[in-house]
């Protein structure tokens, strides 16, 4: 079948929602997204979003806790205009329905959250459950369009091209994309496709990101052409609870803005050896040093403490946190929670302009899957809700101004070819090379790295490709397919992103190359040639 659409958004975050509103004022949509469309990274955010909205506060503050935290690779135009484009969105959204935590002080404006790396209190919230109030209110305000249509359980399995007689991109036409339920391969054609696919996190083997986060929107966008930059720049959240029977579930980071502390199992801080704002300090820092306390003392885990607090508090202020560690018998109030680290956001990604446009035309990204140059080489905490609240407005005015004169493509479009290709009926090849590449990323390109380790990656990577490019065109695709060929792909963006910085900087850090050095103060870009 082919679906004929003005706008093909792939992904159903708060980018891609954002954006639908405002581009279904122009013309037709279809949201694609791979499971129920309330499941995506906005859905787990618990934080918030960072943006000045308080007297005390300003522009230049949150400006300059951006730069510090990106490490000299933030582009300085892009944190400005993020910055103060902030309070027009937050603005929209409480238009929209969402409903931000009051302060309960007079004259009771909102509550602002402290999260590492942010001198001041920035953060708005919705107690600990931001993303999913998010998420909520623009599911609500997407159902009532009706030039709108969401595709759940659909995965886009490779944009569509338009080439010239040479055999160069001219322009992107839509995506082939898989009916999961029905096992049908559709065409969408479309003036314009976005991808929104968020992050990428299941390309390791501990996370915080549910199982939808395969980097599908990056790997399609590589293997399309589109420039793809500073792939090596993996945040690890400090504080993922550990426990064997929880899922990664995060602890967010606001639980160390209102106070929580580091420890050691023997209850001794450690922070403070690492950075002056201790407990506060930026992400990378801090889940460097409990990396690094977990191998200097044998231990699997460290502590957060915010036991200082009331029980009334905590479960005022992180009623989700509070009950989830309840059920692994943990008491916020009584005991420290047990932490480690886990993969967490990508601040690489598809390369995109400062509205959203990537190096094909027609085609835009906004969200994780995107590369602004908003986080540099690690993200400030909040940040990331913002940046995808700022470029899906920018997409949708630069897209504006060219809507009406912009006709949808006549070019022909082969249907999708599926060979000869049978169903498979060995599906070990599949979960096998699944754990083989998340395990070999965790333990040589997680967050201390070496030459020897990303060399070592590289060669299990390529061997696991070779395996997946033959299973691939030999079987029918199916989307744990699709998944895995993306992960590898991912997987071989961050290892080669890795291996070309010979330096660390932020979230990249070498034991060969331990000190930062001024001839890496530039993005790291590929391409497919």
């Amino acid at each position: 079948m082919e679906i004929k659409t003005d706008f093909l958004i792939i992904g159903s975050g708060i980018a891609g929602l954002s954006l639908a509103i405002k581009v279904a004022q122009l013309g037709t949509v279809a949201i694609v997204t791979k499971k129920e469309k309330s499941e995506s990274n906005t859905n787990y955010a618990q934080g918030g979003i960072a943006a000045v909205t308080d007297k005390t506060d300003s522009f230049e503050e949150h400006i300059s806790d951006t730069l510090e935290c990106g490490a000299g690779l933030c582009r300085k135009d892009v944190v400005e205009f993020v910055v103060r484009e902030a309070p027009p969105r937050i603005r929209e959204l409480v238009e929209w329905g969402v409903n931000f935590t009051k302060s309960e002080e007079p004259p009771h404006l909102y509550d602002l959250g402290q999260e590492g790396g942010h001198h001041r209190r920035r953060v708005l919230h919705a107690k600990d459950l931001t993303g999913q109030e998010i998420e909520r209110a623009l599911h609500e305000k997407v159902a009532a369009l009706k030039n709108v249509q969401i595709h759940e359980n659909h995965i886009g399995i490779d944009l569509i091209l338009q080439k010239d007689p040479e055999g160069r991109t001219v322009n992107c036409l839509g995506a082939y994309v898989l009916d999961i339920n029905r096992d049908e391969i559709h065409t969408y054609r479309a003036k314009y496709t976005i991808l929104s696919t968020g992050g990428a996190g299941k390309v390791y083997l501990i996370t915080t990101n549910p199982d939808i986060a395969t980097g599908d929107g990056i790997a399609m966008a590589y293997r399309a052409g589109a420039k793809i930059a500073n792939m090596e720049f993996i945040q690890f959240h400090p504080t993922c609870l550990f426990h064997p029977e929880a899922k990664a579930f995060l602890i967010s980071e606001a639980v160390r803005g209102e106070g929580g502390i580091l420890k050691l199992k023997n209850g001794s801080t450690f922070m403070e050896k690492y950075h002056p704002m201790k407990s506060l300090a930026p992400r990378d820092v801090v889940a460097k040093a409990i990396d690094n306390e977990i191998k200097q003392s044998g231990d699997e885990y460290v502590l957060l403490d915010i036991t200082h607090h009331s029980r009334e508090f905590l479960l005022n202020r992180f009623p989700n946190i509070y009950n989830k560690c309840l059920e692994y018998g943990i008491d916020m109030a009584r005991d420290p929670i047990p932490i480690a680290p886990a993969a967490h956001y990508i601040c690489g990604g598809v390369a995109v302009d400062h509205y959203g446009k990537t190096s094909i035309d027609n085609l835009f990204a906004c969200g994780e899957v995107s590369c602004t140059g908003l986080h540099g080489a690690n993200r400030l905490a909040s940040n990331s809700l913002l940046e995808a609240l700022v470029y899906s407005h920018r997409v949708y005015t630069k897209i504006a101004k060219s809507f009406r004169q912009t006709p949808l493509s006549t070019a022909p479009i082969p249907p999708w070819d599926p060979g000869d290709t049978s169903a498979s009926d060995d599906n070990i090849v599949i979960t096998n090379n699944w754990d083989e590449i998340r395990r070999c990323m965790w333990n040589y390109a997680g967050i201390v790295r070496s030459d020897k380790r990303l060399a070592r990656a590289e060669r299990r990577i390529d061997m696991v490709q070779r395996e997946i490019h033959e299973y691939y065109w030999n079987y029918k695709v199916t989307k744990d397919l699709i998944e895995l060929r993306n992960i590898t792909t991912v997987a071989k963006l961050i290892v080669k992103s890795a291996l070309a910085r010979k330096e660390s900087r932020g979230l990249h850090f070498t034991m060969d190359y331990p000190e930062t050095k001024g001839d890496f103060l530039k993005d790291t870009i590929l391409a497919k040639k």
